[in-house]
């Protein structure tokens, strides 16, 4: 110390402030890690503190499980292991397994559960290695992801074969799939059953993290950035995180339950699966066949626990705390009064019923499943399964069958509720009872590949065809009197088809010479009903109601129809069917099976419209057939609006009318006596059409009826009758629950709860613009008063509230706020001048001013209203619970009636007028004088431009297109972000078949996108507008990950990780060279710089001499996210190579230029 100076200093517990004078209290807590779990900051101190289950060691920092010594239980494919991670002592639990892969214990119950991907089955054992039996053993592909609930003894699994989560009790019984639906690749899986979530981890197209309730709800997505390979997943419950490893990334991750304070941890070569326990991480690696353990907060303290595996798996900490016994048990003793299943979700639990089984109250499901009346049955080569129509998930399950080795076709008879299915492989065929019960071979001789099967359901014969031996053949049911019905002319009959009605018999035959024959039942008077114009025709179905025959042709990607004679044939579905190969027919759709596509989908039999997706994923797609057992006019009188008369089976039912009124052409409707005002528009009939809108005037002037279909994520509309339906957006979009027309303007609106957003376009879908994006949290329903200039709707976020703009968008007010849950249904009464709205949560139907004041309930309780319109005196609104239609007085909420009960998948709903004339169109004089868009709005109209394009400054017309703009792709679509217009909203880019675009760049010189599909394995270009794409490379590619375009040299570069090169070609793809071939790792992002001057290395060819120019042209740059992560630069000729970054680097992914600052 120099003489004169004084310099302070603080007791321990404290730091010097900037003044050198005054201390000031550390806070400890601060720092991540100070405390393993708990920590309070004091004056001049800390004190850390442990979770129930855990004491504080003699370091007043650490926190040890109470309890005996921690146990690493794993899986290494051919047995299972335990190793204690402080001793490394290595013992054997179980062992000649097949390829066990995931796996889970209950502590209390002291067992183990494991899954094996080659047997497809999930297996529990005693933890000391006895008692091994089976616990799921049907319907598995890869059961990747296992979990064990120890508070209310359930076992949940992944499986990323059938794209699933399911549920079942401990022994496998109440077997339950719980989440199906945007699953791609379900992986890890782990539970907090204390919270009641459940965690896991999807390495599709599309890599994620989500959670959910325990019951299946309340889903979530917690990280979709930077995923790759997730691997494994564990949640520490001390602490109050989740880890996870990315086999892809080699990395180590942690964050919050609810995904927020991400933070990598530690990197590795090919982690799997993780645990872990106090402060430690636990985790497998492929790549050095061992297990090894971190710190859990700095990831340092590496170890090797064990190294020299065969193949470990996944892993998990077999300790007392790693199942804490303080969680409440949701369902109680007596299981929450539920008859099957009782799940936990948040805060209460969720009554739930098995796979098939029909749900009959809050806490019921049906005995048995006998109780079904219908279901789809299909073949999927090893198992049968079906899809029930009675339960409200429509998910399939399979039928419990032993040794299907190969099932190809199949059907059913309604006598005695016997399934009939062929085996090629056993060459076999046999029949069960359709809950899989009474299992029995019928016929096993003298077949070689029965590919066609049909049941005469009136004689109770069995017919089949038989590729092989090229025979027709008959026995009865049982398999008796057997006997050959034709032998000759046939190459390779494939399906077949009985009419016992009509006496005849009709197959397929797919020989040399393919055609369809016809021939009575006993084989006489057989003749050829079609020839011409096919190649593997499949599927067969007679459609007894229109005198049709259908059939399906893999070769010529058609489904088709004519008369039984072959004459007047049609096409029915021309396009997009990859390879159908089953087919059936039930009511007014037709059903079919494509094994390309791997789904089961339908659509109208009569116009081939309204296709959906019933189930996807599905590998091995064979025969499809509907197995319905109720009398049909006991359902909703048959679905006929008078008479309903039964007919034999499998029409089952035929409408009839009084005498003196006809029936209509849909043969269900009888003429009625006078119009009415509210019709059930069955040719729209689409099992996932949310929101149905006709607008309140003038809806018979333009003749068209709107909707939104929430899986298929389109609008579409059609005429009245069901003719002319074509679908006018078809992008961009994600949730529509709210629609509305404007008929006066000739505008639509809707909302996107997904997008949130509130959008407008013509009636044609053209000139689509945001309106409102600010602020919106859940915007459900919409109404417009055009004549005022408003449209009002509904938000139901987390604060739900109605608000009100122009038309517009302009002069956006807020209406009410308070005591509102679930604002569903939503009009506008013109004449009273009130709004009303639907509130499924508060119950109620209520009203106000148009200004949101003079609030008032009109109706309650209801028990869960959606659609609500108005027509005359009267409101109108559909209930999902009560599964009908209602009415009451607008003005008194009173006199209140069932309109339709018995209507369940009720959606919206919308009242016509017919007398009602148009109102004055404010822009109909020259479209208000605006080149686009003109909307109104309360003092008048404003023109308007598509999203992302600027009005000029005559307040008029529009730019062409913006002017500055972004280009990005988030894996199957192309979208355009404008950086001319505040509302910066993504607009869909026409480019057709994309399936997984990794990297794209753009040549402003051509107006040409380039992007790469990683999914095709090729480079491909189009125009912005869609038109003209075509590949320029599509071979030799394996994971482009990065692409970049010479717009001087008209040449593309690209890197490929899976091959690790960086490659370079003409923008047509000619001139192929590899550039960089060698010490390239994982090369990720590539950028450009093509030249110093203008056009001073235009000349530059691909090729050897290239490097003659390599002083004058600029350089290529490119990352590394390897091992060794980096960024690389070389000329672009390859020459010259030099490492520009290699530390402090993680994933170095996106890479750009700023040309005017040369960085």
């Amino acid at each position: 110390m120099s003489r004169g100076l004084v310099q302070c200093s603080c007791h321990t517990g404290y730091k010097l402030a900037e003044d050198g004078k005054t201390c000031h209290d550390v806070d400890e807590c601060a720092n991540e890690g100070y405390c393993s779990q708990g920590c309070t900051n004091t004056e001049g101190g800390f004190q850390c503190w442990c979770v129930q289950g855990y004491e504080l060691r003699p370091d007043k920092r650490s926190c040890k499980a109470l309890g005996p010594e921690p146990v690493l239980l794993f899986a290494n494919r051919i047995d299972i292991r335990q190793v204690l991670p402080h001793r490394s002592e290595y013992t054997l639990l179980l062992n000649n397994l097949e390829n066990a892969i995931a796996l889970d214990f209950h502590h209390s119950k002291e067992l183990v559960f494991w899954s094996d991907v080659t047997l497809d089955r999930i297996m529990k054992a005693n933890l000391n290695g006895s008692n091994v039996e089976e616990v799921v053993s049907t319907g598995l592909e890869s059961p990747g992801g296992l979990a064990i609930d120890w508070i209310h003894d359930k076992l949940y699994w992944t499986d990323s074969g059938t794209s699933r989560i399911e549920v079942a009790n401990l022994d496998g019984t109440h077997r339950k799939v719980l989440i199906w639906q945007s699953m791609e690749k379900p992986r890890a899986i782990a539970l907090h059953p204390i919270e009641g979530k459940i965690y896991w981890t999807d390495w599709g197209n599309t890599p994620r993290i989500e959670y959910a309730n325990m019951d299946g709800s309340g889903r979530r997505i917690i990280a979709d950035t930077n995923l790759f390979w997730p691997n494994g997943l564990t949640i520490d419950y001390a602490g109050h995180r989740m880890y996870w490893v990315d086999a892809k990334h080699h990395v180590i991750e942690r964050a919050d339950l609810d995904g927020k304070n991400r933070k990598a941890i530690i990197r590795l070569p090919h982690p799997f699966a993780i645990t872990v326990f106090e402060d430690s991480l636990y985790w497998t690696d492929w790549h050095t066949k061992s297990i090894n353990s971190a710190n859990k907060f700095t990831g340092k303290n590496q170890e090797i626990i064990r190294n020299k595996l065969h193949f470990p798996m996944d892993i998990h900490t077999l300790h007392p705390q790693r199942q804490p016994a303080g969680g409440r048990n949701r369902c109680g003793p007596n299981n929450g009064g539920c008859s099957h299943l009782c799940l936990p979700s948040n805060k209460a639990f969720t009554c739930a019923c098995p796979t098939g089984f029909r749900k009959v109250d809050q806490y019921n499901c049906a005995l048995s499943e006998s109780c079904l009346d219908k279901f789809l049955l299909f073949a999927r080569r090893t198992d049968i399964r079906r899809i029930s129509f009675d339960t409200e998930d429509m998910s399939d399950d399979v039928i419990p069958l032993a040794d299907v080795r190969n099932a190809v076709a199949l059907d059913w008879d309604s006598r005695d509720g016997h399934i009939y299915w062929t085996d090629v492989t056993t060459d076999s065929i046999s029949r069960a009872l359709w809950n899989g019960s009474k299992q029995e071979v019928v016929v096993d001789t003298s077949l070689e590949s029965p590919a066609g099967l049909a049941v005469d359901w009136v004689t109770h014969k069995v017919y089949w065809t038989d590729a092989g031996t090229d025979r027709i053949e008959v026995s009865n049911a049982d398999g008796s009197m057997r006997t050959v019905l034709i032998w000759e002319n046939l190459d390779r009959p494939r399906d077949i088809v009985v009419d016992p009605i009509g006496g005849f018999m009709y197959w397929t035959d797919w020989g040399a010479n393919p055609k369809i024959e016809r021939a009575g039942m006993d084989a006489s008077s057989r003749i050829v009903i079609i020839s011409t114009n096919l190649t593997w025709p499949n599927g067969l179905a007679i459609d007894y109601q229109t005198e049709r025959l259908y059939w399906a042709d893999a070769g010529m990607k058609t489904i088709e129809f004519g008369n039984f004679d072959g004459s007047n044939r049609q096409v029915l579905i021309g396009s997009q069917l990859p390879h159908p190969f089953g087919l059936t027919l039930h009511e007014d759709k037709i059903y079919w099976t494509d094994w390309q596509s791997k789904s089961i989908q339908s659509a109208d039999k009569m116009t081939g419209l309204g296709r959906s997706t019933l189930a996807e994923n599905l590998e091995n797609l064979m025969d499809i057939h509907m197995f319905h057992l109720q009398t049909p006019c006991l359902v909703n009188n048959g679905g006929c609006s008078h008479l309903c008369l039964l007919a034999p089976a499998p029409k089952g039912s035929s409408c009839a009318c009084p005498t003196g009124i006809n029936l209509q052409v849909d043969r269900k409707t009888c003429t009625p006596g006078k119009i009415s005002n509210i019709k059930e528009y069955s040719m729209l009939d689409n099992n996932n059409c949310e929101r149905l809108c006709g607008p309140s005037s003038g809806f018979l002037f333009l003749g068209k009826v709107y909707w939104s279909d929430s899986t298929l994520k389109k609008i579409s509309r059609a005429n009245i009758n069901g003719s002319g339906q074509e679908d006018i957006i078809s992008s961009g979009l994600v949730t529509t629950d709210g629609l509305a027309v404007d008929s006066v303007g000739r505008k639509i609106y809707w909302t996107d709860t997904g997008t949130n957003r509130i959008e407008v376009a013509n009636l044609n879908g053209s000139m689509r613009k945001v309106l409102v994006w600010r602020n919106l949290d859940s915007p459900r329903a919409i109404a417009l008063y055009h004549e005022m200039g408003y449209m009002y709707w509904t938000d139901w976020g987390e604060h739900a509230k109605l608000e009100r703009a122009g038309m517009d968008g302009s002069d956006r007010v807020v209406l009410i706020s308070n005591n509102l849950g679930w604002p569903n249904g939503l009009a506008v009464d013109k004449a009273g001048s009130q709004l009303l709205w639907a509130d499924a949560h508060t119950e109620r139907i209520e009203a106000s001013d148009l200004n949101g004041l003079n609030r008032r309930t009109l109706v309650s309780p209801v028990q869960h209203p959606y659609g609500l319109t108005l027509l005359g005196p009267h409101i109108y609104w559909t209930d999902w619970q009560s599964r009908s239609i209602q009415r009451a007085d607008k003005t008194t909420g009173t006199n209140i009636i069932t309109i339709r009960s018995n209507l369940p998948g009720l959606m919206d709903i919308e009242a016509v007028d017919r007398e009602r004339p148009l109102g004055f169109n404010r822009c109909g004089r020259r479209n208000g004088g605006c080149s686009h868009l003109c909307l109104p709005r309360p003092n008048g109209t404003s023109c308007a431009c598509p999203t992302g394009v600027l009005l000029k400054s005559d307040g008029r017309s529009c730019e062409e297109m913006p002017e500055t703009y972004l280009l990005f792709s988030n894996r199957v679509s192309v979208r355009r972000i404008s950086l001319d217009t505040p509302d910066h909203t993504d607009v869909h880019v026409p480019v057709p078949e994309l399936h997984n675009v990794i990297s794209l760049d753009y040549d402003s010189v051509d107006g040409k996108l380039y992007y790469t599909d990683v999914s095709l394995d090729v480079i491909r270009r189009v125009n912005l507008d869609g038109s003209g794409m075509e590949t320029v490379v599509s071979q030799g590619l394996k994971t482009t990950d990065g692409l970049a375009v010479d717009w001087v040299a008209r040449n593309m570069y690209w890197t490929d990780t899976g091959r690790n090169t960086i490659e370079v070609s003409r923008l047509d793809g000619s001139a192929r060279k590899v550039l960089v071939n060698n010490s390239l790792d994982e090369p990720r992002a590539i950028a450009v710089f093509p030249s110093k001057g203008s056009g001073v290395c235009v000349c530059v060819c691909v090729c050897v001499s290239i490097s003659l120019f390599g002083s004058l042209c600029r350089f290529l740059f490119w990352t590394d996210w390897g091992h060794i992560a980096k960024i690389e630069r070389a000329h672009l000729d390859g020459s010259d190579r030099k490492v520009l970054i290699n530390t402090d680097l993680g994933w170095p992914n996106g890479l750009t230029l700023d040309y005017d600052t040369r960085r």
